[in-house]
C-alpha cells in the first residue's frame, strides 16, 4: 500500500480543541450560575465516580485493543494493537464524526505488518461489528423504554433529535447490511456497487482508492467469511464490552455529580446520543457533543448549568485524552515509518 506522506501538524489538534472550548465557554457565559461550583464538594463519592469513569474508558480501549489482536489472529502484538487503536482514536478526534478514524485502519494495520488484503478485511470487520452493536441495541432501547425517557419531553429539540435519530439509524442499518454482504456473501456485488457510486462527479477523485480497497476486500473476504460462528461471537462480545464501557463513563460521572435521575435511563440515552453524533460535521463532534450532552442530560441535575460542567469532564475523559495521547505517539510513529 502506498504511503501518503503528509506531515503531522499541530493544527489538527488545535482546531477541534478551539471549537470545543469555544462552545463550552459560550454556554458557560450564557448559563453561568455561581451555585454550580458551591454545590461541588470533595467527597469519596465524587472521587470514586471520577475514578470509575477513567477505569471504564480504559476498559473500552482494552476491549478494542483485544479485538484488533483477536481479529488479526494474534498477528498483532499487544503493543501494535495498542498503537493501531490509539491512532484510530486520534484520527477520529481530528476528523468529522461522519468520517471517523476507521477509514485509516487499513493504513495503520498495513504499517504494523498486516498485508493490504487482511488490513481491508479487518477494517470492514471492525466497522461491521460496531454498526451491528448499534443496530441491535437501539431497537431494544426503543422496546423497553418510552420515547419520553429516551428523547426528553415534547419540545422542538426532542422532536428534532427523534427525527434525526430515526433517519441516521435507517442509514446505519442499510450500511450494516452492505458490510454484511461484503464480508460474508456478495463481496463482488458490493465492489461493483461502490465503484458505480464513486463514478459520480463529486466522488470520482476517490474512485481509484475504492477500486484498490474493494479488490483487497474480494481477495480476503472468502478467507474471513469462512471463520466459525464462535469466532464472530467472541469478536462481537469484545465489541459489546467496549461500547458498554464507553457508555458507563456517563453513568460514573452522574454518580459522582448527582443523585437525580435513573442510571438505566442515562445508559440507554447514550445509544441515542452516539447514533445522532455519527453525523456531526465538526472534528470529533467538537462543540456539538458538549451542547447535546448539556441539553440531553439537563433533567438529571437540580442546579442549572451543572450538566455543562459534567459534559466538559465527560469530554476530557472521552475525547481530549485521545488528543493528548495522539500528540505523544504520532510523531514517533510517523518517524518510525519514514512518513
Amino acid at each position: 500500500m502506498k504511503a501518503i506522506k503528509k506531515p503531522f501538524r499541530f493544527s489538527y489538534v488545535i482546531i477541534p480543541v478551539v471549537i470545543g472550548l469555544s462552545v463550552v465557554g459560550w454556554l458557560f457565559g450564557k448559563e453561568f450560575n455561581p451555585q454550580i461550583f458551591s454545590d461541588i464538594h470533595f467527597s469519596w463519592r465524587l472521587l470514586g465516580g471520577l475514578l470509575l469513569a477513567f477505569l471504564f474508558m480504559f476498559g473500552r480501549d482494552g476491549g478494542l485493543i483485544a479485538r484488533f489482536r483477536y481479529l488479526s489472529e494474534n498477528t498483532l502484538s499487544w503493543r501494535k494493537a495498542f498503537n493501531v487503536n490509539m491512532l484510530c482514536e486520534f484520527a477520529s478526534a481530528v476528523t468529522p464524526s461522519a468520517v471517523g478514524g476507521s477509514s485509516l485502519i487499513v493504513l495503520f494495520l498495513n504499517k504494523e505488518g498486516i498485508n493490504a488484503g487482511r488490513s481491508t478485511a479487518l477494517m470492514i470487520s471492525c466497522l461491521f461489528l460496531d454498526e451491528l452493536f448499534l443496530v441491535i441495541a437501539c431497537p431494544l432501547a426503543l422496546l423497553f423504554f418510552p420515547f419520553s425517557e429516551l428523547f426528553g419531553t415534547i419540545t422542538v429539540f426532542s422532536e428534532s433529535i427523534k427525527l434525526l435519530f430515526f433517519v441516521v439509524y435507517g442509514v446505519v442499518t442499510i450500511w450494516t447490511i452492505l458490510l454484511y454482504l461484503a464480508l460474508f456473501h456478495r463481496p463482488e456485488w458490493v465492489k461493483h456497487l461502490l465503484i458505480s457510486v464513486f463514478r459520480l462527479p463529486l466522488l470520482r477523485r476517490w474512485k481509484k482508492a475504492i477500486e484498490e480497497l474493494t479488490d483487497n476486500l474480494v481477495e480476503s473476504s472468502h478467507q474471513i467469511s469462512g471463520k466459525p460462528f464462535v469466532f464472530w461471537l467472541k469478536a462481537f462480545g469484545l465489541t459489546c464490552s467496549a461500547w458498554v464501557s464507553r457508555y458507563l463513563v456517563v453513568n460514573a460521572l452522574l454518580f459522582a455529580f448527582t443523585t437525580d435521575g435513573s442510571q438505566l435511563v442515562a445508559f440507554v440515552r447514550q445509544l441515542i446520543l452516539w447514533v445522532v453524533m455519527t453525523v456531526s460535521p465538526t472534528p470529533g463532534g467538537s462543540g456539538i457533543s458538549e451542547y447535546m450532552f448539556q441539553i440531553y442530560y439537563a433533567d438529571f441535575f437540580s442546579v442549572s448549568g451543572m450538566a455543562l460542567v459534567v459534559a466538559f469532564v465527560w469530554r476530557i475523559i472521552t475525547y481530549y485524552m485521545y488528543l493528548i495521547v495522539g500528540v505523544c505517539i504520532i510523531p514517533g510513529w510517523l518517524k518510525k515509518f519514514n512518513f
